[in-house]
C-alpha cells in the first residue's frame, strides 16, 4: 500500500520547482550551477547485443538511460533528479495521482508545473535534445519573434497540398481542428491568430533511447500529458494536446535489410526499422535489396509509427494481409521507463498488442523488425466515370453498382482498388479509380480479370477509356499512382467503416450497403474508399488488429466540408450530420463490424467495438499492467475512456486545446 510519505519522498523537490533560483551539482564536494559544463547528458553505452531480438540494437538504441547513471547523479546531487528515475515497484514512489496530484494531468499555470530551471535541466539530461513550440505557421504573426513574410507564403502555398513539409516540423498535425486550429496561415482563418493552443508545450527532437526514458520519466513523475509524435498524419488528433510534452520520433530513420533472418518461427528476408522511417524511405531501401515490403499508400507516413501499431492498410493487404503482420518483433520503451524488446518470445502479450492495437497506448517504439517479400511486378489501371451529355445519373449509379458487385472477384486476385466518389451538384456525379492496383499480374492478366466489368459498362451504355500500366516493381508503380496526400485543413470531419464480405454474399444486404454508399454521396458527402481484403489465403497472425479487418471487403472512408466563413451553427449542423445522419446509415447496414482507428470518426459511438472488437477486453488488460497510471494517452484509444477533455469544440469534440482528466 501506497503512503502518503512515500509519495511525498518520491518528489521532495517538486513543491519547491516554482521557487528555486538555480539547479545545482556538487562535483569536488563544491556545489555548482548545473550547466552545459558541469552536467553530461544522462546516457550510458550498452552492447548492441543486449536484445531480445535477433537483431542486434541500432547504434541510436545503445545509448541508454541506464540505473547507474541514475544513481551516479544521485550521488552527485544533481537537484531533480528524482524527476528523472525510474518506476520502482518495489518501493512504489510511484505517483499515485489520485491522491497525490489532482484528477487533471499537470498544465501550463499548475502550481507543480515544471520551472524553466527545471526544463533546462531536462535539456541539460537530453544532451539539448529539448524544442519549446513555436507553431509551424507562426511564421505569418508577430507573436514568436519569428515573423517572415517569404517564409509565411511558402506555409500557406503549401499548408494543403505538401505534407512532406509538415512532417519535418515537431508539433504540425493533420488534425487540426481538434487541436484547435490555434495557428493557421491567415488566409486560412477566419479569425487570424496565433497561439501555441492544442500543440504540446515542449518537444523531445529524439535521436536516442535514453531521451526517450528521460521523457517517459519526467512526464510521469510530474504528472503531464505525454504524447508520441512519429508525422501527425493520424485523423483523430493522437500526437497533439495542450500542455503536453511530445516525444517526437520522426529522427529514427535507420535501416538495416537481413538477407537471411531468423526470429522466432520465421526465417526468410527481413529489415529493420527506425520508428522515425517513412513510406517513401522504407519503399526505396526494399527496391535497392530487390524486395517488396508492405506499407501504406500515402508516401509521408511514418510507416514504423501509428500507422503499423494501428493495423495499417496497404496495397498489398489482398495478397499478405496487414502491415501488423509483418512485425516479427519491436524495441520500446514502457511507462516505467524501460527499454524492452517485444517479440512471440520476449513480452508476448506487450508484442500482441503493439501489433494492431494502437500506436500511443503501450509505449514508445524505436523500431521494429518487419518480414520482407519478393520483388513483385504490379499493373495498374486508371479511368475516370462520370455523368455528363452521354452519362445519366442513373447510368452513373448502375455503372457504380456494377464495379461494386466484382469486390470479392477482385480481392480474390489479390487486388487494391483505390477509388473516389462525389456529387458536382445539380445531379451531376463523379468517381475516379485512382488506381486500381494488381499487384503479381501483367496487363494482359488484369484485362481479363476486369473484361467482365467493361463489358458491363457498355451494356449500361458507357465507353470508358481504361490507362494501363505495368511496373516492374512495387515501388514504381506505387510512386507513379499515390501523389504527395493533403493535410491540414480545419475545415472538414471524416468518418469510415469497414463493410463485411458477408454483406455481398447477400443481396439484400447489398443493396442496402450500395443506397447507403449512394446517398450518402447524393446528400453531398465526399467518398474515398478502398477494395480491400485483409484476409489473405496463407493466413495472418493472431495479433490485436481490429477482427472486422478480417472480414472487410471494403473500407470507406466520408467527408463533409465547409467554408471558414460559415457561421459556426451550420458548421455545427454539418459536423453533426456525418456523425449522426451518414454514419448512422453506414452504421446500420452493417451491425457489429467496425472501423479503421486512424481515419475514422473522432467521436465515433461505440470506440472500443468499432475499433477493437472483441479484442477490447484483452487489450484493456493489458494497458492496466504495462502502463496502470496512464502515462500514455490519446484519444479513442485503449484506456482513453478513463479520461476526458475539458472542452468540447461545437460541443462535442473533444478539445486537444484544454485539460485532460481522469473520470
Amino acid at each position: 500500500m501506497y503512503t502518503f510519505t512515500s509519495l511525498i519522498a518520491a518528489t521532495l523537490l517538486v513543491p519547491l520547482l516554482p521557487i528555486v533560483w538555480a539547479e545545482t551539482i556538487i562535483l569536488d564536494n563544491s556545489t555548482v550551477v548545473a550547466n552545459e559544463s558541469t552536467v553530461a547528458p544522462a546516457v550510458a553505452n550498452v552492447d548492441a547485443h543486449a536484445s531480445n531480438s535477433t537483431a542486434d540494437l541500432f547504434a541510436e538504441e545503445t545509448l541508454q538511460l541506464t540505473d547507474s547513471v541514475i544513481a551516479n547523479l544521485t550521488d552527485l546531487a544533481l537537484s531533480n533528479i528524482t524527476l528523472f528515475t525510474f518506476l520502482n515497484e518495489s518501493r512504489p514512489e510511484v505517483l499515485d495521482k489520485r491522491i497525490f496530484f489532482s484528477k487533471c494531468k499537470t498544465s501550463p499555470g499548475d502550481y507543480l508545473w515544471p520551472s524553466t530551471l527545471t526544463w533546462k535541466l531536462f535539456d541539460l539530461l537530453l544532451g539539448g535534445a529539448l524544442i519549446e513550440t513555436v507553431p509551424y505557421a507562426a511564421a505569418c504573426y508577430n507573436v514568436f519573434g519569428n515573423y517572415d513574410l517569404a517564409k509565411c507564403n511558402f506555409i500557406t502555398n503549401n499548408w494543403i497540398n505538401a505534407s512532406i513539409y509538415h512532417t519535418e516540423d515537431p508539433t504540425s498535425v493533420n488534425a487540426v481542428l481538434f487541436q484547435g486550429a490555434t495557428c493557421l496561415p491567415p488566409a486560412l482563418m477566419s479569425s487570424p491568430n496565433c497561439t501555441v493552443g492544442g500543440y504540446p508545450a515542449y518537444s523531445v527532437a529524439v535521436r536516442n533511447v535514453a531521451q526517450i526514458q528521460l521523457a517517459v520519466n519526467f512526464a510521469r513523475n510530474l504528472n503531464l500529458r505525454l504524447v508520441i509524435k512519429n508525422t501527425g498524419h493520424d485523423f483523430g488528433a493522437k500526437s497533439t494536446g495542450m500542455g503536453a510534452l511530445s516525444v517526437w520520433t520522426h529522427k529514427l530513420k535507420n535501416i538495416q535489410f537481413f538477407k537471411h533472418h531468423q526470429q522466432d518461427s520465421y526465417s526468410g528476408p527481413a529489415f529493420k526499422l527506425g520508428a522515425g522511417v517513412q513510406a517513401f524511405e522504407a519503399y526505396e531501401a526494399a527496391k535497392n535489396h530487390g524486395v517488396t515490403i508492405v506499407g501504406g499508400e500515402g508516401r509521408t507516413v511514418g510507416v514504423m509509427g501509428g500507422y503499423i501499431l494501428g493495423g495499417g492498410h496497404s496495397p498489398l493487404s489482398s495478397l499478405y494481409g496487414m502491415a501488423a503482420d509483418q512485425v516479427l518483433s519491436m524495441e520500446v520503451v514502457t511507462a516505467d521507463g524501460r527499454f524492452v524488446t517485444a517479440s512471440e518470445t520476449s513480452h508476448p502479450d506487450l508484442f500482441w498488442a503493439l501489433c494492431g492495437g494502437g500506436g500511443s497506448t503501450f509505449g514508445v517504439v524505436t523500431s521494429i523488425v518487419v518480414k520482407a517479400y519478393p520483388k513483385i511486378k504490379v499493373t495498374t489501371l486508371t479511368y475516370a466515370l462520370a455523368t455528363g451529355p452521354t452519362v445519366t445519373s442513373e447510368q452513373f449509379w448502375d455503372a457504380l453498382r456494377a464495379f461494386f458487385e466484382g469486390f470479392e472477384t477482385y480481392t480474390d486476385a489479390g487486388n487494391y482498388e483505390y477509388f473516389r466518389i462525389s456529387s458536382l451538384g445539380g445531379g451531376q456525379f463523379y468517381s475516379d479509380m485512382g488506381p486500381w492496383f494488381a499487384p503479381g499480374m501483367s496487363k494482359s492478366q488484369l484485362q481479363s480479370l476486369v473484361a467482365p466489368l467493361f463489358a458491363k459498362f457498355e451494356t449500361l451504355g458507357i465507353k470508358l477509356n481504361p490507362t494501363y500500366s505495368e511496373y516492374d516493381d512495387f515501388y514504381d508503380a506505387w510512386y507513379a499512382n499515390f501523389p504527395v496526400e493533403p493535410w491540414g485543413s480545419d475545415f472538414i470531419r471524416q468518418a469510415s467503416r469497414l463493410f463485411p464480405k458477408s454483406n455481398w454474399q447477400d443481396p439484400s444486404k447489398f443493396n442496402a450497403t450500395f443506397e447507403a454508399i449512394r446517398g450518402v454521396v447524393e446528400d453531398g458527402g465526399f467518398i474515398v474508399a478502398f477494395n480491400i481484403a485483409a484476409a489473405p489465403q496463407a493466413g495472418y497472425p493472431d495479433n490485436a488488429v481490429n477482427p472486422a479487418w478480417r472480414k472487410s471487403l471494403m473500407h470507406a472512408i466520408m467527408a463533409t466540408l465547409w467554408n471558414a466563413t460559415m457561421p459556426e451553427a451550420d458548421i455545427k449542423v454539418a459536423s453533426d450530420k456525418l456523425t449522426l445522419d451518414w454514419m448512422k446509415r453506414w452504421r446500420d447496414v452493417s451491425p457489429g463490424a467496425g472501423a479503421y482507428m486512424s481515419e475514422a470518426d473522432y467521436i465515433e459511438p461505440d470506440f472500443a467495438q468499432a475499433f477493437f472488437g472483441s479484442k477490447y477486453p484483452k487489450l484493456y488488460r493489458i494497458k492496466q499492467r504495462y502502463d496502470p497510471f496512464g502515462v500514455f494517452y490519446a484519444h479513442s484509444a485503449v484506456g482513453s475512456e478513463d479520461w476526458k477533455m475539458s472542452e468540447m469544440i461545437m460541443g462535442n469534440l473533444p478539445s486537444q486545446n484544454s485539460k485532460l482528466c481522469r473520470i
